[in-house]
């Protein structure tokens, strides 16, 4: 398979783990406080982030590695007792 199939492959999947994500909480299919949400969104974004970085678009990197600091620290934060 040429590199050029693969990243395409690769953006896709990212995507479309997103996407999942996205509408499985609007159809309130998936709850944005479980884990299930997060990994798809952190997975997803991961992937994206780094096909961003070659070649270095800026603000597709600055996007997808927020995006996926931010599912995982959802992920791992401490749980609030209350």
């Amino acid at each position: 398979m040429d590199i050029f199939l693969a990243r395409q492959l690769a953006s896709f999947v990212g995507a479309l783990l997103i996407l999942v994500a996205y509408v499985g909480h609007q159809l309130h299919w998936m709850d944005a406080r479980r884990p299930g949400y997060n990994i798809l969104n952190a997975i997803g974004s991961a992937i994206l982030a780094y096909i961003a970085f070659h070649p270095f678009q800026v603000g597709f990197v600055v996007l997808e590695v927020t995006w996926t600091l931010i599912s995982l620290y959802v992920l791992f934060r401490p749980v609030r007792q209350e």
